[in-house]
């Protein structure tokens, strides 16, 4: 046996079904991958890179990186095989897509692993990867009720709070990318201004701003629409219930069926979304960060 490491192909598909197939075996969710496979291969370019590890002609690992931003790289679909585990294959997929990302630009690469995925975890800190930050999700449900504070659409005002807010220090900076739906980017002021301009922006509190969150796009599944918000943070448990009632209200002008919002994984923000906006997520998920690419 002599592993290869090459480019996916759409060939690799039925062996990406089967490599995937008991990824969590004792979760009762499905994996991604087969869905999103044949899109990831059609688009492959200067700013994304998808590889597999190839033994005697079938593939057994997968991994893909994207270039999120000029220096920011994400890692995502790390999959090896049951059978062939334990032998380095993730680590090699790992370090040819760190090249390819320092090659690229990138000056720092992250992944985003769930909580509760042991191996995973243990994958990442195997590859070089440290502990950045940790998030929730937050699913207010759409509902047309005005918040007990008031409500605009003001980049300037939301930079200015999430510059200052303890979230933005518990979040190393990152919110929701725009592009990437599992990804997490650096939220600067420009990319606030283009929200605003595309999506909204949403701050609480007028002068004195109590909260901000911004909206990055609307998906559809299944025939269930989505509402995906960067990031929402606050400031006490009465600006949670006025920011996840401005949300609600936004999604609900959208006529979306549900939101998610991602949160802070901190106590205060976790107990106080659950109080002031009702459903959470059950586990948080660990983003991990590789830096110092560009002088590798």
């Amino acid at each position: 046996m002599s592993p290869t490491v090459r480019t996916a192909c759409h060939d690799d598909y039925d062996d990406v079904v089967d490599l995937t197939s008991d990824v969590w075996p004792d979760r009762a969710m499905a994996d991604y991958i087969p869905d999103v496979f044949r899109d990831w291969v059609e688009a492959d370019g200067p700013d994304r890179k998808t590889l597999v590890v190839d033994v005697d002609g079938r593939a057994v690992g997968l991994c893909q990186a994207v270039m999120l931003t000029d220096t920011e790289a994400w890692f995502q679909g790390m999959r090896v095989d049951s059978d062939y585990r334990g032998r380095g294959f993730g680590s090699l997929l790992t370090e040819r897509l760190i090249d390819w990302a320092a090659d690229a630009g990138a000056s720092v690469g992250r992944n985003m692993v769930f909580s509760w995925n042991e191996a995973g975890l243990g994958q990442s800190l195997a590859a070089g990867f440290e502990p950045a930050t940790s998030f929730r999700w937050a699913y207010p449900e759409p509902r047309d009720k005005a918040p007990e504070m008031s409500v605009e659409n003001d980049p300037a005002t939301a930079w200015r709070y999430w510059r200052e807010s303890d979230g933005r220090a518990a979040l190393a900076g990152l919110a929701l990318d725009s592009n990437e739906s599992w990804a997490l980017s650096t939220l600067t002021r420009e990319r606030l201004d283009r929200l605003a301009t595309d999506q909204t922006v949403l701050t609480i509190g007028g002068d004195e701003p109590q909260g901000m969150a911004c909206r990055v796009r609307t998906t559809e599944s299944d025939g269930e629409r989505l509402a995906e918000y960067a990031v929402g943070v606050w400031s006490d448990v009465d600006a949670a219930r006025a920011l996840f009632s401005a949300i609600a209200a936004d999604a609900a002008a959208l006529g979306v069926d549900s939101t998610r919002v991602l949160i802070p994984e901190t106590p205060r923000h976790v107990a106080q979304a659950a109080y002031a906006g009702g459903t959470i997520g059950e586990c948080p998920d660990f983003v991990f960060e590789i830096g110092g690419l560009g002088s590798r």
